[in-house]
């Protein structure tokens, strides 16, 4: 199952094309799209025994599509999750989850402008998975039963004001507005022939700067679902933006940077793509569902 945010509303997309979910349950669940993780395993169980749709699914454009978890209350990003980037970046492979946030301010789909918030804005494509059952103290061999979906995302960030001061700022430094992208829509595991071995990357302007695949996480999916409900309690819509593979600008001689013009894309194998144009902060931005 696909589901995701069109045009603000919670949509489930086939091949056909989208089918809204409040109009198709009549009414039984929810518009919107964050409601449905607290209800996840009903609402799964629903899709599932009123399959295949004999409503006409209605052709849409990815234009509209914004972030599949838009509102969620906990966001929990993970930092060197890949031992090439660790590599890269000059730190030994850490033996925990390194653990910062982003704000949902910060939220928005899979297509549109950014807007720069500095000269050292950088690149980081994520996988991003969204809690469908609340999890605490949860073993490993079980985490994947926790995770309502996979989604891809970039978890942007202004180099300058992450690294600011006497400790980082990380959490400001990747929570400007536009910063945590996320999309084009949620895939459920059973969707995914290789959930643990899952190709992502991102190319600027054409050129490929980051290329991984999810087998390299230091801390699969389902680790960082038990390691972190082993502190604090994961409730159904949370995200967890899951670490980025090596590539990023920041480490690279000379360094690089985003600039106004460059477009970012992004992709996940079965999954999707993702797509985003930079503009300086003085130039007419489009607006970018959340």
């Amino acid at each position: 199952m696909r589901i995701g945010n069109l045009a603000g509303r919670l949509t489930v997309f086939t091949e056909h094309g989208a089918l809204d979910v409040e109009q198709t349950s009549a009414g039984e669940f929810s518009a919107d799209p964050q409601a449905i993780y607290p209800r996840w395993e009903e609402f799964r169980r629903w899709w599932a025994g009123h399959a295949p749709r004999t409503e006409p699914a209605v052709p849409f454009t990815q234009d509209d599509l914004g972030a599949p978890a838009p509102h969620p209350a906990q966001v929990l990003a993970i930092g060197l999750n890949y031992r090439d980037h660790a590599t890269e970046a000059g730190f030994a492979i850490p033996d925990s989850p390194t653990v910062f946030t982003k704000f949902v301010s910060s939220f928005t789909g899979p297509i549109g402008n950014i807007v720069l918030a500095g000269p050292t804005v950088d690149w980081e494509v994520e996988l991003v998975a969204v809690i469908g059952e609340r999890a605490r103290n949860v073993a490993v061999e079980d985490g994947w039963s926790h995770i309502a979906g996979l989604t891809l995302g970039q978890d942007i960030s202004e180099r300058t004001v992450q690294l600011a001061g006497p400790a980082p700022q990380f959490s400001l430094g990747k929570s400007f507005p536009g910063f945590s992208p996320t999309g084009p829509w949620l895939v459920t595991p059973d969707e995914l022939a290789e959930r643990d071995a899952i190709q992502l990357g991102c190319a600027v302007n054409g050129e490929a700067v980051q290329k991984g695949s999810s087998c390299d996480l230091v801390f699969s999916i389902p680790e960082l679902v038990a390691r972190l409900s082993a502190v604090l309690p994961l409730e159904p819509g949370d995200v967890i933006f899951t670490g980025t593979p090596a590539g990023v600008g920041v480490v690279r001689k000379p360094q690089r940077f985003l600039s106004a013009g460059d477009e970012l894309v992004s992709y996940a194998r079965g999954i999707g793509e993702m797509r985003h144009r930079f503009v300086s902060a003085t130039a007419p931005t489009q607006h970018t569902p959340e």
